[in-house]
């Protein structure tokens, strides 16, 4: 029986993913940002779902989440969901956290990382990026980032399939109503790669999108650009990826 854990799950993509989890039969371990978006979490909690509780913009909050994670049953895929499209958060949920726990949880035996399109607009470039979110962060960026820590954790770990996958632009919260994406495959993939005994979903690094391996950004294999990347998380959180 797999143990997912699906950060941000309370809403939009990573709500969908646990729900078709937990209808697949697997043991889902949910996540919210705060307390007040625990209720939203109450049916998935009432079939069976775990929880954990945790804002992801907070570095120490992340730790104890790690901590947490560590001292309960073993994790067999991490869908690293959660992320936030503006504002000061950006680079702390949608690569510092992964980070983190990426570094702090070595035992999941698969990792999967929410990406976007929008990562080919992001510019490989770390001098001068604010990693704690004093300032509001490029989305781009942050998911150029994500996707490059997706296929380093792929080289470091090559037991753990890790992967990065495109959702689409689809209709939620985030994305909007008007979003022209399937919702439906928008979630799909992740669930596949964190669970699917196929062989394509056993391979690792790639860059995917509705179950379609693609070519990302140039950035994003590039080993010297993964180990600046890694160097400067390790850096500002003082935790090496390992």
């Amino acid at each position: 029986m797999h143990r997912i854990l699906v950060t941000g799950s309370a809403d939009g993509l990573g709500r969908l993913a646990a729900e078709a989890l937990l209808d697949q039969g697997y043991e889902v371990v949910v996540h919210a940002r705060n307390p007040g978006r625990v209720e939203a979490l109450r049916p998935l909690l009432d079939r069976g779902a775990d929880l954990v509780v945790a804002d992801l913009a907070e570095r120490d909050a992340v730790r104890d989440l790690a901590a947490t994670l560590a001292g309960g049953a073993p994790l067999d895929a991490v869908i690293h969901n959660a992320g936030v499209w503006s504002g000061r958060a950006v680079m702390p949920v949608n690569i510092v956290a992964p980070y983190l726990l990426t570094a702090l949880l070595p035992g999941p035996r698969r990792l999967v990382y929410l990406s976007s399109g929008s990562h080919f607009t992001g510019r490989p470039e770390l001098d001068g990026i604010d990693w704690q979110g004093r300032t509001p962060g490029s989305y781009g960026d942050s998911k150029l980032f994500v996707t490059a820590l997706a296929a380093a954790v792929a080289r470091l770990r090559p037991g753990v399939p890790s992967n990065a996958v495109d959702p689409g632009w689809v209709p939620t919260r985030m994305g909007g109503a008007g979003a022209p994406d399937d919702l439906e495959l928008g979630h799909r993939t992740q669930e596949w790669l964190a669970t699917s005994d196929d062989a394509e979903a056993r391979t690792t690094g790639g860059y995917w999108y509705h179950q379609e391996r693609e070519e990302p950004h140039p950035a994003v294999p590039d080993v010297a650009f993964q180990d600046r990347l890694l160097a400067a998380l390790a850096r500002e959180t003082g935790t090496p990826l390992g």
